[in-house]
């Protein structure tokens, strides 16, 4: 008898492996943060000269269907400390780790190689840069300009052929007139996973197309808040999150929820994040970047008069989700009036101020009681709920009062890009295959339930952030002097679309 219900538990135990195999299945989670420095004393225009730097980086690739990916997330939003959000990549064999900025506007992962000429060797940060040597990694190999991702690549320019040699190479130039160049190699990219019951985590591995950098010019140079690379969330072939769907290995969605407050950290997950009121609105076809219609700007439920063909989307024009971005920017002609009308709806426990062209207001009181509600409202009746933490920056004190300025600044063409300062506190779903970004309110220090796609449902995903450990994460960030502060604002890397 204890033969016979042996044999049944074994047969039991085989019928059940597949659909253990299965608890692990998609999304991938990506913890996030930023950094800048903590001296509230850099004016605003250093602020924007900074984004200037940043705009204009991409890349894909996709994970296997056993369990949410998870990457780490470092720094914070806050402009006065790093002012950047960045995760880690483990790369080749054996598996090194690499700091890499988030940026949702641009397509592909890069990292510095040996010999880089310009790459930084040290950081301001709590991290420790590294470079990318092909030749110590046993997996890894020189992609050829035969590669059907070298050949995608040219169609969005982001990649090139060095007919000479016959391999697939780049040279990006971003809008601050910096750049980076290199070659592109093959080799495994290191994915932790966690399992759809969060009983433990593994590890597996997919092989991916990452850009090699031998040469940084500009401000991707500078040390005050360098890190190894970019990783690019873009939609186009060479993504990363674009090569791990093509492979099966992950769902071609991602999602991330930046927390908002000085300690940083985050949520980024290669998956969709499953919370109630997420809204969602369709991304504009055919675009470089992930383009949403904004039909219009309200103040306190009062819609702004301002004409619809400003927020029209063209080669020139239309509204930008970007993670690159630490502000925010309106259309130049969108501006005034949005401005107008917070002023025109403070309470009278505030103070309108000038400073360098900036408008600024002296607070005694709650900002949250003391400024009105805006509403962005998109396609799909999906409106984005900005609360005055999430359009105004403090900048410092006097004689007891608070002076905080409009952080969403000008353009002066006709884009309005949504950057971090208003997607922070939120949760962010870029939807790829349903061709949709969806958001809502959400208090990123908390866990979200992200969905695998398969059945076991949801999985339940943790913030995190890198470096922490000990005493650090009492001061993850070290402050910073004011022209160390001044320093860093005008010369880490800031992601900015090529008009602005």
């Amino acid at each position: 008898m204890a033969a016979v219900l042996l044999g049944k538990l074994l047969i039991a135990v085989v019928l059940l492996m597949p659909h253990a195999v299965v608890l692990c299945s998609f999304p991938a989670t990506l913890t996030l943060e930023r950094a800048f420095p903590t001296n509230h004393k850099v004016e605003l225009s250093q602020l924007r000269a900074r984004d200037r730097v940043r705009h204009g980086r991409m890349l894909q690739q996709s994970p296997s269907p056993s369990g949410v990916i998870s990457f780490p997330v470092g720094g914070t939003f806050n402009p006065y400390l790093v002012g950047l959000y960045f995760t880690s990549v483990k790369l080749g064999t054996p598996a090194t780790e690499y700091y890499v900025q988030i940026d949702t506007g641009s397509d592909v992962l890069w990292v510095g190689c040996t010999s880089c000429s310009g790459c930084p060797q040290s950081t301001g940060l709590k991290i420790q840069l590294k470079d990318f040597d092909p030749s110590s990694s046993s997996t890894a190999s020189l992609v050829s300009c035969s590669d059907k991702l070298c050949t995608l690549g040219e169609q969005t320019q982001d990649s090139l052929c060095d007919a000479q040699n016959k391999q697939c190479t780049y040279d990006f130039e971003y809008g601050d007139g910096s750049g980076a160049s290199g070659y592109y190699v093959s080799d495994l990219l290191l994915l932790d996973r966690a399992g759809g019951d969060q009983s433990g985590t593994s590890n597996s591995s997919a092989n991916i197309v990452f850009g090699c950098s031998t040469s940084a010019t500009g401000v991707l140079q500078k040390t005050a808040s360098a890190v190894d690379g970019i990783f690019g969330f873009g939609q186009h072939e060479l993504s990363v999150i674009s090569q791990l769907s093509s492979q099966g290995l992950a769902p071609k969605v991602f999602s991330h929820c930046l927390r908002g407050d000085d300690t940083g950290g985050g949520i980024l997950v290669l998956g969709e994040i499953t919370e109630p009121n997420i809204v969602y609105s369709p991304l504009v076809q055919n675009q470089t970047h992930y383009n949403l219609n904004l039909n219009n700007i309200a103040v306190n439920g009062q819609k702004l008069d301002i004409d619809s063909s400003v927020f029209a989307t063209s080669n020139t024009q239309g509204t930008i989700v970007d993670s690159g971005t630490t502000l925010a920017y309106l259309a130049e002609n969108a501006y005034d009036p949005f401005v107008n009308a917070i002023t025109s709806a403070v309470s009278q426990s505030v103070t309108p101020v000038t400073s360098q062209g900036d408008q600024c207001y002296i607070v005694t009181s709650s900002i949250s009681t003391a400024f009105p509600q805006v509403s962005l409202n998109f396609d799909g009746n999906a409106s984005m709920i900005l609360r005055p933490e999430d359009y105004l920056l403090q900048q410092n004190s006097m004689n007891g009062a608070e002076v905080w300025c409009i952080g969403i600044a000008k353009n002066q063409g006709q884009q309005t890009v949504l950057g971090d300062l208003v997607l922070k506190d939120k949760i962010i779903v870029y939807d790829l295959a349903n061709q949709r970004i969806g958001w809502a309110q959400y208090n990123c220090s908390q866990s979200v339930n992200v969905s695998t796609n398969t059945s076991t449902g949801t999985a339940s995903v943790n913030p995190g952030s890198i470096g922490l450990s000990g005493s650090a994460r009492n001061d993850p960030f070290k402050l910073m002097t004011t022209s160390m502060m001044v320093f860093l604002v005008l010369t880490s890397i800031i992601h900015i679309v090529p008009s602005l």
